[in-house]
């Protein structure tokens, strides 16, 4: 899920339609609404955050430090204009990149992964018993052979694995598959993708890898 924070409507609302596209969850906010989320969010929707996109509000400098109280996650400030002084001061104040508007969703999607590269150059992929997640965008393997998987129950098992050893609760991983305020899909629908996921996996290995227990949640690696 983004985080996109903008007190123009009409910015965030296109933002959230462009990375819609991309089969990507957002949850957009004012900056008045922002610090009061960031300081008071559960810890699983905070988790479910994979970027910060900020864009030109009086209130930016400050968020940086607001968002380090919580959450490790990229952040990346939109400029309006190409400005030096307005770039280093940014920089100066926590963020981890600044991009000049107009830019595409893609090319954010993207330097949010080459972050994630930098902070941890040596773990580009996770490997939990035969399964081996990769962060560079590759597929999955398992069992040794590649395993091309639907968009949903990808995120799942990268989330599942990102958070090996430890159990995540069913809507730990909603909040990252849809986002925290999608009300148009039920909660339950991920109990669908993760049968659909489990399945695939038990045919690959000839076990489920994917531990579930009531009221606890589902995990990898983990008793």
């Amino acid at each position: 899920m983004i985080v996109v924070v903008d007190n123009r409507e009409l910015v965030t609302n296109g933002y959230q339609s462009l990375f819609a596209r991309e089969g990507v969850s957002t949850a957009t906010f004012h900056a008045d609404e922002f610090r009061e989320w960031v300081e008071t969010a559960p810890e699983a929707d905070i988790s479910a955050v994979e970027a910060f996109l900020l864009g030109d509000f009086d209130e930016r400098g400050g968020c940086p430090r607001l968002i380090r109280t919580r959450s490790t996650a990229p952040m990346i400030a939109l400029s309006e204009s190409r400005n030096l002084d307005g770039t280093l001061d940014l920089f100066a104040a926590g963020v981890d990149d600044v991009v000049a508007k107009p830019v595409h969703v893609k090319e954010i999607l993207a330097r949010v992964g080459a972050i994630r590269r930098r902070e941890n150059a040596e773990a580009t992929r996770t490997i939990v018993g035969e399964i081996c997640v990769y962060q560079d965008g590759r597929d999955a393997e398992v069992a040794g052979k590649s395993m091309a998987l639907p968009r949903r129950e990808r995120r799942i098992l990268e989330y599942l694995v990102a958070n090996r050893g430890r159990r995540v609760s069913k809507q730990q991983l909603f909040n990252a598959i849809y986002g925290i305020f999608d009300e148009n899909v039920e909660e339950n629908v991920i109990e669908s993708h993760i049968s659909k996921l489990r399945k695939k996996l038990k045919m690959r290995l000839g076990y489920d890898p994917v531990s579930s227990k009531r009221y606890l949640g589902y995990g990898i690696g983990v008793e």
